[in-house]
Order: structure tokens, then sequence, then C-alpha cells
């Protein structure tokens, strides 16, 4: 005959209004990040590198129209 399963314990979550949660007894299956890299410098360097070189147009243009907003609304409170 079967062996009788164990039962499982029943879970309660009590919520304290803390935002931040023990997470000390969750397993993660992340264990590639404690290894490292296998990559070399260079190869993070460049890739670093071209993300940075694809974002500078759009940070100009985020710049600019920071800039040109300002510059409009202190002209008009500049003329009241």
């Amino acid at each position: 005959m079967r062996d009788k399963k164990k039962k499982k314990e029943k879970i309660t979550y009590i919520d304290d209004g803390r935002t931040i949660s023990d997470m000390s007894g969750v397993k993660s299956n992340l264990d590639w990040t404690r290894k490292g890299t296998t990559s070399s410098f260079s190869d993070i360097w460049r890739t670093y590198w071209s993300a940075v070189r694809m974002m500078i147009k759009p940070m100009l243009v985020t710049i600019a129209f920071l800039i040109a907003a300002f510059l409009i609304v202190t002209l008009i409170f500049w003329l009241i």
C-alpha cells in the first residue's frame, strides 16, 4: 500500500506594513551571478560604450527640450 503522504505545512502570511521583506530563506536560480563572467574587460568596455553612444542623441534632445521649456517658462513669467 501507499505510504501516507506528509501533510504540507500551511503558510500564514502576516502583513506588518513594512515595504521590505526578509528574502533570506528564498533560494534563487541565479547561480550564474555568483560565478562572474567569462567576458574580457575589452568586451565589457566595448559593450558599455556602444550603449552610451546609442543614447547620446536622445539624451541631447531631452536636455534641449528641458532647456527650451525652462526658457519659455522663464520668459512668460518675466513678461508678466
